[in-house]
């Protein structure tokens, strides 16, 4: 018997799960290696220490203990102290390892020296490529072994609800065609995790969605517009919110690299575009509400009793949703900040400030996760615990009231400024022949 508390990861979680299902032959010694991605014989052992040790059996035993092959860390830290020299820069773990030996004494395997490396920060970890891709594959045997999702824009009330535009979300599992389906006004991140919300609430946690690339499942790497053509090794790119969410649920994302490869949610759209239309039409639906309602209680009624099918395996391979699964912080916008010297952060323009009663050591100038809720509301996390904030109220700077400027009064000038044609008179002045003529500049030729 199991004495105490277990702890276990979610991936134990999900690793006894299914060796329990085993036990009671709702699936094979195979199937469960194929989920839990080990061999048959990993399997058999799992359940020969099932039986022997309970549940424990799930949980590696040397979690919690120093490895008696552990190397000191003091040499770790003269190894990545010798690295980080000038000479040693843009040194691989292979090469690096050989010259640790060679010239310094320090003996390690080149996977070690790798780890190092990786926690020094001179080393940064690849992601390994995929060597095989199959293009064909049959329906899988389980019932939510893998979701397939995607969204889909037509003209769905044929111009009836005037200018509005609705997108069709839908999931549809792979093993039976069961469909999960909801319109939406913008194919968003909000709206998709959202549905995705509903989904999991309803049927559980499946194994794996499988979706195309876009940009809300995928992060693309960017390239120049004028960038040659020159094949490059791919560059591991963050996750996006939602790829996040998955990673957090315990759920294998999958991308597709054709509309074909995800072909039976494609069909799916074409079925809608076609009776779930008319449908609408017949029923008068004008807006997204009514959409959604004979959505539910006609056409998705209607595909669940003609279309959809039983799976080979009876078994369900949805997993249950448990404490651990917290859906409003996976589901949320999900950012880090760095809290400042007077335990405030900032977020959307705004400065928050953290109450006093939650400040703790190594708060100040700690990161922390900032969750955006999909109802609106924010939540700060630092490390497993929720920290309350409230918003700084930023007192605005008073305008710094400018002297009025008197106008200077136009100044007039008394008198001329100079008094060259003071008696000047133009009616009295001689004609300008007489001027010319007196002045002794008279034209050679001229008559008087």
């Amino acid at each position: 018997m199991q004495e105490g508390p277990l702890l276990m990861t979610q991936a134990d979680r999900d690793r006894l799960i299914a060796l329990k299902k085993v036990k009671k032959n709702l699936i094979t010694q195979r199937e469960a290696a194929a989920e839990l991605e080990l061999s048959v014989r990993q399997v058999q052992r799992l359940l020969d220490g099932l039986k022997k040790e309970g549940d424990k059996a799930v949980v590696h035993g040397l979690r919690g203990k120093t490895s008696n092959r552990k190397i000191e860390e003091k040499t770790e830290r003269q190894a990545v102290k010798i690295l980080s020299a000038p000479v040693y820069e843009g040194f691989g773990p292979t090469l690096a390892a050989e010259y640790l030996e060679k010239k310094h004494g320090i003996e390690a395997s080149k996977e070690t020296v790798r780890q190092w490396m990786i926690r020094g920060k001179l080393w940064q970890a690849k992601k390994e490529k995929v060597k095989q891709v199959h293009v064909w594959r049959p329906r899988r045997e389980r019932y939510g072994e893998l979701v397939q999702w995607d969204t889909s824009e037509h003209d769905w009330l044929e111009g009836r609800g005037g200018s509005e535009k609705l997108y069709l979300i839908a999931m549809i599992d792979d093993a039976t065609s069961r469909l999960w389906a909801r319109f939406v006004r913008h194919d968003s991140r909000e709206e998709n995790m959202k549905l995705l919300w509903s989904y999991l609430e309803k049927f559980g946690r499946p194994v794996a969605f499988y979706t195309d690339k876009a940009t809300i499942f995928r992060t693309a790497e960017k390239h120049k517009r004028d960038e040659p053509g020159v094949e490059k090794d791919p560059v591991e790119m963050p996750p996006t919110q939602i790829g996040r969410a998955l990673q957090e649920l315990g759920i294998t994302w999958i991308g597709a690299h054709s509309p074909q490869a995800k072909g039976r949610v494609e069909r799916n759209f074409g079925t809608a575009q076609d009776r779930l239309v008319k449908g609408m039409r017949v029923a008068g639906v004008k807006t997204i509400e009514q959409a959604n309602e004979y959505l539910v209680n006609d056409y998705l009624a209607w595909w669940e009793r003609e279309l959809t099918m039983e799976a080979a395996n009876p078994d369900d391979a949805h997993r249950p949703l448990d404490k651990s699964h917290n859906l409003a912080a996976s589901l949320s916008y999900v950012e880090t900040r760095r809290v400042d010297n007077d335990y405030t952060l900032r977020w959307d323009g705004k400065r928050y400030q953290i109450e006093r009663q939650a400040v703790t050591t190594g708060l100040r100038r700690a990161n922390v996760r900032v969750e955006q809720r999909l109802d609106g509301s924010l939540a700060v996390r630092f490390g497993e615990r929720y920290l309350p904030v409230t918003e700084c109220d930023v007192a605005t700077k008073p305008k710094a009231a400018h002297p009025e400027k008197k106008a200077k009064p136009r100044q007039t000038k008394k008198g001329r400024g100079s008094d060259w044609n003071k008696n000047f008179d133009l009616k009295k002045a001689p004609e300008i022949w007489q001027a010319a003529q007196a002045s002794g500049n008279r034209r050679e030729g001229s008559t008087t």
